[in-house]
């Protein structure tokens, strides 16, 4: 199947549950058995089968199913968010004494997990630059067991060269994670040498602000158990409700993701001939430094792009900001809402490599408003930005 209709199809079994077209919710602790025989049998793993709420229940699988059909792998683990699929992934893949290089621009709470967590327990992080493709072999050592990307980054939108990257990697011994979120549907990591990509299904899988869920699609049946084991030990079991939200934001994900890139393309276009714009950030644009990448290995785009504005004062942007109708101030993206955050300081954190833009940075997400009413709400900014310096 194409992907559309992989995305309608995948994980949809109407025979099993009497014909229904979408996967029931199963809110369930305990299964029951209907013998001491059946309980023992088990399967080939203590996870096959519905044997036990937090190690998965059809709603589960159903959703597992579908997420690894559309991202071409082999199978996936469910997660209560984003960052249990990168932190899962993480402590099932390395034990003390083992190198992990982690790319500059990861997210945050992912950077305070390795300086802290990893670090108490005896591994190793290097952090790299996002453009460093093959000349990564120079970081490699004997130990390092894992390479961490996300292309773009979700702050300041490098487009790394995954595939350049993956063959030193593996060259070394080494395995391949990536943060594909921001490349849901576009990028296939899988057929560009990644292990195992994880993503922030809260974002445009979910679509609609209101649930937390994550996901980690694998390669192969060895990395399905072993992170699968990490995970169930650490007691990792997103919500019935949750999972349910997430089927139903992946039937309507290719169409909600197109409206999302074409505003977005609309409006970057648009903010690169702006007097206050110092630069746009967005992989797409024929100016962004990442183009060509982009263009080589993505088949499109989604909502997320940042701006660098021309040196202002913090109340004059921050006057922009509070006034908008449409790009309301908060965290995340991927909904069907249009976001704006501030970047500039200490939302950026780098140490392999500097970050300096020449004026306030920001970050949007092109919801699925109508885009000339988003570019006026922009263009009122502006204008509160002007009067207020």
């Amino acid at each position: 199947m194409k992907k559309d209709s992989l995305l309608v199809h995948a994980g949809r079994h109407p025979e099993r549950h009497h014909g229904a077209v979408n996967p029931p919710v199963y809110h369930a602790s305990t299964i029951l058995h209907p013998s001491v025989a059946a309980m023992e049998a088990g399967g080939k793993t203590p996870f096959e089968g519905v044997r036990y709420g937090r190690f998965g229940t059809p709603t589960t699988f159903a959703f597992e199913e579908a997420v690894a059909a559309v991202e071409g792998g082999h199978k996936a683990i469910a997660t209560s968010s984003g960052l249990a699929a990168i932190t899962g992934t993480l402590l099932a893949l390395l034990k003390a004494g083992d190198h992990l290089l982690m790319v500059d621009t990861t997210y945050a709470p992912t950077r305070g997990f390795c300086d802290n967590v990893l670090a108490g327990l005896g591994i190793e992080t290097t952090y790299y630059d996002p453009l460093v493709g093959a000349d990564i072999k120079a970081l490699m050592k004997p130990n390092t067991k894992l390479v961490f990307t996300e292309s773009p980054g979700s702050l300041t939108f490098e487009v790394q060269d995954i595939p350049a990257i993956a063959e030193i990697a593996h060259a070394g011994g080494a395995l391949v994670a990536m943060d594909n979120t921001w490349g849901v549907l576009t990028f296939q990591p899988f057929a560009h040498g990644v292990d195992v990509s994880v993503q922030a299904c809260t974002k445009y899988i979910v679509g609609h602000a209101d649930a937390m869920l994550g996901s980690i699609t694998v390669a192969d049946d060895a990395l399905w158990l072993r992170i699968k084991s990490s995970v169930a030990a650490f007691g990792h079991s997103p919500g019935a409700d949750e999972l349910f939200l997430g089927l139903r934001g992946l039937r309507t994900l290719s169409v909600r993701l197109k409206r999302h890139a074409e505003t977005a393309l609309k409006l970057t276009t648009w903010l690169e001939s702006r007097p206050e714009v110092a630069q746009v950030l967005y992989p797409p644009l024929p100016s962004d430094p990442g183009h060509a990448l982009w263009t080589r290995d993505f088949t499109g785009a989604c909502g997320l792009f940042g701006v660098i504005l021309h040196p202002a004062p913090k109340p004059a942007v921050d006057a922009m900001l509070d006034g908008y109708t449409h790009f309301n101030l908060g965290y995340s993206w991927g909904g069907f809402e249009s976001l704006v955050i501030p970047t500039t300081g200490h939302a950026i954190t780098r140490t392999a490599t500097k970050w300096a833009a020449p004026g306030p940075s920001l970050r949007f997400h092109a919801g699925l408003e109508d885009a000339d009413d988003l570019m006026a709400d922009l263009q009122h900014g502006f204008g509160r930005l002007k009067a207020s310096q």
